[in-house]
């Protein structure tokens, strides 16, 4: 299982404990990823409609900085923990940084790049996990999974 967020930093009324209470909640769950935006008004929407757009922007660029950076850690955290071990993916598409290697998913949503051979895109392969970045895994196949 991986989890992940999707979180509005600085919307109307956010206090500085209510953004101190996401880096707890974050440290608490240590999310495998997550998707942060500062709040900006979107006209015909309810919350443009009704509520004051109070948090300065300076605060709001701080806070997103803040959740990013630890996000970061958290996302590298879960990353490593897939070290060693050899796991199931599904091959995508060419990695977008290398026509030689393969991008492919686990069943937890994780990427993995890892050289090309003989395999093809809608191909299950093991793949063993030797380093990662705090978004992507990188390894070595070792064969065709079972669901192949």
């Amino acid at each position: 299982m991986s989890l992940s967020q999707d979180m509005i930093i600085g919307f109307c009324g956010e206090t500085e404990q209510d953004h101190q209470d996401t880096l707890s909640l974050m440290e608490y769950v240590k999310y495998d990823y997550g998707y942060m935006f500062a709040y900006s008004e979107r006209p015909g929407t309810l919350a443009a409609k009704k509520m004051e757009d109070d948090v300065p922007f300076d605060v709001k660029k701080r806070r997103l900085a803040e959740v990013i950076e630890l996000q970061r850690e958290h996302s590298l955290y879960r990353t490593k923990q897939h070290l060693g071990k050899t796991e199931e993916f599904l091959i995508e598409g060419e990695s977008k940084k290398s026509d030689l290697h393969w991008k492919a998913r686990n069943t937890q949503n994780m990427v993995i790049v890892f050289p090309k051979e003989h395999y093809k895109v809608g191909d299950f392969v093991d793949v063993k996990v030797e380093d990662c970045t705090s978004a992507t895994l990188k390894g070595t196949a070792v064969g065709y999974s079972d669901n192949n």
